[in-house]
């Protein structure tokens, strides 16, 4: 699979702005254009390095992010708009010729278990609102709270959650990963568990 390692973490259901301009990824895009189907290409988090030139090192779990904008700019640049459909494990990174390229595997998520999972959604969702609101007190995301409304689908909020919630690349990357809802769940509470003290020492 074509993949574009990126700083960031993009989630199932995620939207994905680009503004594409190196050759090796305008060339990935012509060739996903060109492909049957709907154009997809993988998306990884870059755990160490820069994400222009190549020479990165990039996780093993990702995203398969459909392309449902596509804009040339002019005859070296496209802006594209892609949003993430699904989890994918990376077998192997293969050699950048003349892109990065990927061996994987789709990466579903484990049934749920719903015995008190609505409860620790809701439970979770307002941890997640409460820490907004510190982080906007503070300046650092600038966020209606009407925009934080999230899916009756117990998997598809847990990835909402995860999207919402004012943590960095390595955390998300951390819930991207996990097996399944509950575990999402788990993660979650924990690393909100050090935002909210960062956050409370901050405003302090």
């Amino acid at each position: 699979m074509p993949m574009f390692p990126l700083g960031s973490v993009l989630l199932p259901g995620g939207v994905l702005p680009l503004h594409v301009f190196e050759p090796r990824y305008r060339q990935m895009v012509i060739d996903c254009l060109q492909g049957d189907g709907t154009p997809e290409f993988g998306q990884a988090l870059i755990t160490h390095g820069s994400e222009a030139g190549g020479g990165d090192e990039r996780a093993m779990i990702g995203t398969a992010a459909q392309m449902v904008q596509i804009e040339a700019l002019d005859e070296e640049r496209y802006a594209i708009v892609a949003v993430g459909i699904r989890r994918i494990t990376i077998n192997a990174w293969l050699p950048d010729d003349p892109y990065p390229l990927a061996d994987v595997d789709d990466y579903p998520d484990v049934d749920p278990d719903s015995t008190d999972l609505a409860v620790d959604v809701a439970a979770t969702h307002g941890r997640v609102r409460a820490a907004l609101a510190l982080a906007q007190e503070l300046g650092d995301v600038n966020v209606e709270m009407d925009d934080t409304e999230i899916a009756d689908d117990f998997l598809v909020a847990t990835y909402h959650l995860s999207s919402l919630a004012p943590i960095g690349p390595a955390d998300r990357y951390r819930l991207l990963a996990a097996p399944g809802p509950r575990e999402r769940l788990d993660v979650l509470d924990s690393v909100l568990d050090d935002v909210e003290a960062m956050l409370k020492f901050r405003l302090a």
